[in-house]
């Protein structure tokens, strides 16, 4: 059956290139990783492309930034 048959957008080669990047990124590639994977000859396109284009990860990223910033004042030297 055909994408067309089955009611789907048609999908080219390069468009599954860039899902495989993105998914890639959404599940914690690094960015060297996903350059690497892309063959890509720096990490500038794909880390400018690919990084904004789902927000879990942003949201991951900014809630781990949250996580370690202490609650509470402590004092040197006090208990």
């Amino acid at each position: 059956m055909s994408a067309r048959k089955a009611g789907l957008p048609p999908i080219r080669l390069h468009d599954l290139r860039h899902c495989a990047a993105t998914l890639a990124y959404a599940a914690g590639a690094d960015t060297k990783m996903v350059s690497t994977m892309l063959r890509h000859s720096s990490t500038n396109l794909p880390e400018n492309t690919y990084t904004t284009v789902l927000p879990e990860p942003a949201h991951a990223a900014a809630e781990a930034s949250v996580a370690i910033v202490p609650r509470t004042l402590r004092i040197p030297g006090e208990r």
